[in-house]
């Protein structure tokens, strides 16, 4: 297969995988909120951010989150390009191994649940050498107008 039909199969099998009315993202939405529950009680103030490709998907996406919750999610949306926008701040963490190693067991756990054989996964991610990049909501704001910021055009 080409490099063409390649990318456009794993186009679509993204699609796919994103489509809010699918079976994938309510399973990765409710392990996630599943897993918040378990951080707030430590961390009572944690919360949780969703990205979505375009406005429609945001909207099915909250309401996928409010029939999990019960409470409604903040969406940010723009009508174009040099509408309305945020930005998000916050800390990013790379975890190596061996310290990567429970995450990763519970981020493959949040999209896929559970997995035969744990120390099979295990072994697989220290042969591939993997690391975790674990990105941590701070603030966010203030919501801006024109696209990029002039500084950065």
């Amino acid at each position: 297969m080409d490099d063409t039909g390649a990318g456009r199969l794993s186009a679509q099998a993204w699609r796919t995988a994103l489509d809010p009315a699918g079976e994938w993202v309510s399973r990765v939405l409710e392990a996630a909120d599943k897993r918040l529950t378990e951080v707030r009680r430590g961390m009572p103030d944690a919360g949780g951010l969703v990205i979505a490709g375009d406005h429609e998907d945001a909207r099915a996406y909250a309401a996928l989150l409010r029939g999990l919750t019960g409470k409604r999610p903040v969406v940010v949306l723009s009508d174009d390009f040099g509408g309305p926008w945020v930005q998000v701040d916050g800390r990013a963490e790379v975890l190596d191994l061996p310290e990567a190693i429970e995450s990763l067991v519970d981020y493959y756990r949040s999209i896929s649940g559970e997995h035969p054989d744990w120390d099979e996964y295990r072994q697989a991610m220290v042969q591939q050498g993997k690391s975790l990049l674990r990105i941590t909501p701070v603030r966010w704001g203030p919501v801006a107008t024109g696209g990029f910021p002039a500084r950065l055009a």
